[in-house]
């Protein structure tokens, strides 16, 4: 039963991950003044590369290396509550085990996109390990004062400390919520982070020899990885007590990224990595000091 509930809760994720690129889309058409295209397109367009034929694979690592970020990603969601619903792995000190799994999907692009020995690819990766030392230490230590003031680092924990408004972590430590809001913002690499893709620049990046079933792998990769950053976010931020209000709360964090990617420049690589050791840290070390004082 325990496997019959993943794997649903990972089809679930799925697809709401996918309807989330096209509010994406349809979104951004929107502020730009155009129509877009409707919410299930990204739906149709996984289906669509599945009944391609792959492009020619440039060895065992190439074709490895979307199988171990979606599995990277995928392992995340055994630690991640929907809610207060209890998730399949939980212990007193997941949140390491959650933040480590994170890396596991970055390192499996650069591990097969490497081997393809694409410059715009290579590029790509290189902004990625670039741009993980930026918003991963922010999101650590905007989380770090909700953790220490619980006395846990367990996720689900922390959703059962937090209760209801006005207990919410967003409200007891502001200055870590925003500095946490500007992690998120690089987690899921949204402008002005729009780096390691840069469709206009290095041409996708570590996509760029990648189609077919690939493609589509990777496409399912970033829909999950839109819910479990947005969802950790949401758990350590807010402690929702139910599903649908995990939902909520995902769809409102991931639309205010949207809005911003929409009427945003993208950043060049140091820059981004300038900024994210500049004000968000600063609020980060803010919000440890708020918790220590008041502590």
């Amino acid at each position: 039963m325990s496997i019959l509930y993943f794997f649903l809760y990972l089809l679930l994720v799925t697809i709401v991950g996918l309807l989330y690129m096209g509010v994406a889309r349809k979104v951004t058409a929107h502020v730009q003044n155009r129509y877009g295209p409707p919410i299930y397109q990204p739906i149709l367009d996984v289906l669509k590369l599945f009944g391609k034929k792959d492009a020619a694979s440039h060895g065992v690592m190439h074709t490895l290396g979307p199988v171990i970020a979606y599995t990277g990603i995928g392992a995340t969601l055994l630690f991640l509550p929907l809610g207060n619903h209890t998730p399949l792995l939980h212990f007193n000190g997941d949140l390491f085990v959650v933040l480590y799994l994170l890396v596991v999907g970055p390192l499996g692009m650069a591990l097969g996109a490497g081997e393809s020995a694409n410059s715009n690819a290579t590029i790509g990766i290189a902004r990625a390990l670039s741009m993980m030392l930026g918003y991963e230490i922010i999101f650590f230590m905007a989380t770090l004062p909700v953790f220490y003031a619980n006395h846990t680092a367990s996720i689900y924990k922390v959703i059962l400390a937090q209760g209801t408004f006005p207990k919410w972590a967003a409200i007891m430590y502001p200055i870590s919520f925003i500095a946490g809001l500007f992690a998120v913002q690089g987690l899921l690499g949204e402008k002005p982070f729009e780096l390691v893709i840069a469709p206009h620049e290095i041409a996708s990046g570590p996509m760029v020899e990648y189609g077919g079933k690939f493609l589509g792998f990777l496409q399912i990769w970033h829909a999950v990885g839109i819910i479990v950053e947005t969802g950790l976010f949401v758990d350590i931020f807010f402690g929702p007590q139910n599903i649908l209000w995990f939902f909520v709360g995902t769809f409102f964090v991931f639309l205010a990224s949207v809005l911003v990617n929409a009427v945003m420049p993208r950043f060049r690589i140091e820059q981004a990595v300038r900024f994210y050791w500049g004000i968000p840290l600063l609020f980060a070390i803010l919000g440890i000091l708020q918790v220590y004082l008041w502590r």
